[in-house]
């Protein structure tokens, strides 16, 4: 199990990717979105804002936040292997190690950045 603190590092590492999309990549596939990252084992939440500019910080949810727009569910363990190597992130999902809950316009912009 990891720690809070590498489970954050590994969520900014992997949003961070996004800043190596060209800007126009980022206009046609990045609509402004609430993101929730529920880190089961460690029973945490982390939060962001994705848009055309990129990702927002990473914080940690204090319960006062409104719902997410898409929220992504697994354990520390999954999300530093996805962060180590993002192409797993389809195969995460497809053996039930990831949860996504998001509108299917949601999932097709989310597809495209994968």
């Amino acid at each position: 199990m990891a720690s809070a603190e590498e489970c954050r590092k590994a969520l900014e590492s992997l949003l961070g990717r996004l800043s190596e999309m060209s800007p126009e990549d980022r206009a046609a596939h990045l609509v402004d979105r609430a993101i929730s990252c529920r880190v089961d084992d460690l029973g945490i939440t982390f939060l962001t804002r994705l848009g055309p500019d990129g990702a927002g910080p990473v914080t940690e949810a204090t319960g006062d936040e409104p719902p997410a727009q898409v929220k992504f569910t697994m354990k520390s363990d999954v999300l530093l292997a996805i962060s180590e190597d993002p192409a797993s992130i389809a195969r995460a999902w497809l053996t039930g190690r990831l949860k996504i809950e998001a509108s299917v316009f949601d999932l097709l912009r989310l597809r495209k950045l994968l």
